[in-house]
């Protein structure tokens, strides 16, 4: 099905303009249309008329907000406006006419346009042409109208909200700030501070998030944005009063009450849960069968918990009021798509991927994820509903297009519980993704979602999941970088108690990967201080309804702020011989220090005096023995010991690389090589291994875990080394059915040779060695 974006360019008053889907390039905005000027000057004569149908919206009367707004708009298409106020409230009232109508969305922004023509200090023409752009997904647009009125007007509260509305949408770190400028200018303004109010509740700041919700309503009782926070977060912690007189307050200003029902789901959201989310979203639609809103959230969360039918027809809803939304009309596109995928049921896992890769994948990933939630089981005392559905991405905008409706997200993986999605080995450079560690860390988020109810907060989970890779042993999870611990070092890194930010709002590009191992070493601690059970109790507590101080308090005996500095005296000492080696001359010097400064200088003594290059190396290795980088000391050392063949000086530097460094393409290939010539083959194999987790595209690397697995009596590994080569269509189909039939003969599985014989002797009666070997079988 072909679908099409109206795009909100500004030039869009008159056609529509084909949109990109995840994999086309977005139309490109053009100049404004020159307006026309005013007629004649006098009063708005629908003023009035116009206040009374917002009203009516704000109500919920749609029907009756529809009957005015469709007056207005009428007598200026037959008579034109006079002056910059009729432009605006025609605007205005095109804008109530919008659900459904993308024409009715341009002629307001041509009519505020042509407002703002005839009078540049109407400001709230401007202000609501730059809504209608963010509404409508267009921020470039939206950022422009909104900085015309601050540089005339630079303490305008609501156009500062407006672009801190902005930055929100654009993902950048400093829309709190910009809300609370607002605030500022206007102490009492409503909307800003149930915005603040908001993004308190997001980052999980409730005792914050109470102070403003209330403050807004104490300046505006009518603020239906400040109960609406209010009462998202008394659903989320379980607070049935505050929850009921909320409700009470809303439903008084809005019978039907669909946007708060809205709100509510995206809060839940925001808490990863996504069944309450459904639940309330499709009470949010029976309110109002036309509110966009309500469509989006539930159809895009049916689709996480694996509700794939009623997403699709909940977002071809949403996409049908709103044909501009491109979240919505990428989301649908890619469900075309998947109708290509192959889906491959194993017990408690089911595999979905594009069908060129789903037999090789599901080769893989499947024993990895029973292993896997058989240990986490154990660990966390709850199971997960089966079964599990993997979603795997040939391309990473599908991926980033299926997690949150639009190409560009940096993550690699995500877990809804029992729903996870990832990008295929393939989605990624060799070298650049580990899609093992991946799906553990993917699955451990089923267990710590579930264990919790789905309460506990995301940097704690996303430590745990980073924690449980590293658990597996094959240098998987994340690991210091030198870049983490200059960080560490000039005190960029938050405090424990306001990760959250870290994750939902980094204030540089470093921040939210900085974070997932922040979280793990907090992990760390916990479990090294407090043992085993700790972090289970954690996840108990925050199921049983309580906050982060109040699980830091039950289940470590500390306050916030005393776990903070538990935190940093732990990390200081963890990495105190780092800290000093790459600290600079100032608190703001992020060069690297005195270990950078001598990894530079090794590496360029390495052409002329490689013995003082190794010797500097040397240096640089005991200042960061934690460092396995494939640019690290360690790295140059091995391959230096290799050249001079000291093979067993060079297996111990590189395992210092393949034991940290989960995306170690050459070292691990190295560690194979070495360790064959020496006859440890038992070692080659484990680290062909990791070389599958990184890329399992490589034949060779097969063949040779085939071989290997059965000269140490693996015969079960042969087998499954067999069956990757054929499921990545080799050259020579019918020799690698052969050598499967081989397999299967050395395992016992007589009838699973015969088979695999039987097939290649159909294609190729005369293949004499498979004539050969199936004469053998059948003597047996």
């Amino acid at each position: 099905m072909k679908r099409s974006v109206w795009m909100l360019a500004a030039v869009s008053l008159l056609a529509p303009m084909v949109a990109c889907g995840q994999d086309r390039a977005a139309a490109q905005p053009s100049a404004r249309v020159a307006p026309l000027p005013p007629r004649v000057p006098g009063p708005d004569r629908w003023a009035t008329e116009i206040a009374a149908a917002e009203a009516s919206a704000r109500r919920g009367d749609r029907r009756d907000a529809t009957q005015r707004a469709g007056r207005i708009t009428a007598a200026y298409e037959q008579g034109g406006a006079r002056n910059s106020d009729e432009y605006l409230s025609a605007g205005r009232a095109y804008v109530l006419l919008g659900v459904g109508n993308a024409q009715a969305v341009r002629s307001a922004l041509a009519a505020f346009d042509r407002a703002t023509a005839a009078d540049s200090t109407n400001f709230d023409a401007q202000l609501r042409a730059g809504e209608l752009f963010l509404e409508k997904y267009n921020a470039p647009d939206a950022r422009l109208s909104f900085e015309g009125i601050l540089r005339r007007s630079p303490t305008d509260a609501k156009a500062l909200l407006a672009m801190a509305r902005v930055e929100e949408f654009e993902g950048k770190g400093n829309s709190m700030s910009t809300a609370r400028l607002s605030i500022a200018s206007d102490p009492r303004y409503a909307e800003a501070l149930a915005f603040v109010a908001k993004m308190h509740r997001d980052a999980e700041a409730y005792d914050s998030a109470r102070v403003y919700a209330q403050r807004a309503i104490d300046a505006d009782s009518t603020s239906s944005a400040g109960w609406s926070v209010l009462g998202s977060m008394a659903f989320l912690n379980g607070d049935s009063a505050t929850f009921r007189k909320a409700l009470a307050a809303v439903t008084a200003l809005q019978p039907a009450p669909a946007p708060f029902y809205t709100e509510l789901a995206e809060a839940s959201v925001r808490q990863r849960r996504y069944t309450d989310a459904v639940a309330l979203a499709k009470r949010a639609t029976g309110y109002d069968s036309l509110y966009v809103l309500a469509y989006g959230v539930l159809g895009t969360n049916q689709l996480r918990i694996g509700q794939m039918d009623a997403g699709r027809a909940a977002l071809e809803r949403a996409f049908a009021l709103d044909p501009f939304n491109l979240w919505h009309k990428n989301t649908l596109d890619l469900l075309d798509k998947m109708k290509t995928f192959r889906t491959i049921d194993r017990g408690r896992f089911r595999v979905v991927a594009p069908p060129e890769e789903a037999d090789l994948l599901a080769l893989y990933i499947v024993p990895l994820l029973e292993q896997a939630y058989d240990s986490l089981a154990v660990r966390y005392g709850y199971k997960p509903p089966t079964p599990i559905r993997l979603e795997f991405y040939r391309y990473h905008a599908d991926f980033s297009v299926r997690t949150v409706g639009l190409a560009g997200l940096g993550a690699l993986g995500v877990s809804f519980g029992s729903l996870l999605a990832m990008d295929t080995p393939n989605g990624r450079a060799k070298g650049e993704f580990n899609w093992g560690s991946t799906a553990w860390h993917e699955l451990t988020h089923a267990f710590t979602l579930g264990a919790s109810d789905h309460r506990v907060p995301r940097w704690l989970s996303e430590g745990l999941s980073v924690l449980e890779e590293r658990r597996v042993g094959r240098g998987w999870g994340a690991d210091a970088t030198v870049s983490y611990v200059i960080a560490m070092a000039n005190g960029k890194l938050r405090p424990i108690s306001q990760l959250s930010d870290g994750f939902l709002r980094p204030r540089f590009p470093e921040e939210t990967q900085f974070s997932y191992y922040e979280a793990s070493l907090f992990c760390e601690m916990v479990e090294a201080s407090r043992g085993a059970a700790a972090l289970p109790a954690m996840l108990k507590a925050y199921r049983d309804g309580m906050d982060t101080p109040g699980v830091f308090q039950k289940v470590l005996g500390k306050t916030p702020l005393q776990v903070d500095a538990e935190f940093e005296a732990y990390a200081q000492r963890k990495f105190a011989l780092t800290i000093a080696a790459v600290r600079g001359a100032t608190p703001n010097d992020s060069s690297g220090g005195k270990f950078v400064a001598t990894m530079r200088e090794a590496v360029s003594k390495m052409g002329s005096d490689r013995t003082a290059a190794r010797a500097l190396f040397e240096q640089a290795r005991a200042m960061f023995p934690e460092y396995g980088g494939d640019d690290g000391p360690s790295w140059y050392l091995a391959d230096m010991a290799r050249a001079a063949n000291d093979t067993a000086r060079a297996l111990t530097l590189v395992e210092q690389v393949t034991s940290r460094n989960e995306t170690a393409w050459e070292a691990n290939m190295m560690e194979a090589d070495l360790r064959e010539a020496r006859g440890d083959k038992a070692g080659a194999i484990r680290a062909l291994d990791r070389l599958n987790w990184i890329w399992p595209y490589d034949p060779t690397v097969h063949v040779r875990m085939a071989t290997l697995s059965a000269a140490q009596g693996d015969r079960a590994r042969a087998v499954l080394e067999r069956r990757a080569i054929i499921a990545m269509g080799p050259t020579d189909l019918l020799d690698a059915r052969y050598e499967l039939a081989r397999a299967l003969r050395d395992a016992g599985d007589i009838a699973g040779a015969r088979r695999e014989l039987l097939q290649v002797l159909e294609e190729a009666p005369s293949f004499e060695k498979a004539q050969a070997l199936l004469l053998e079988l059948r003597g047996k």
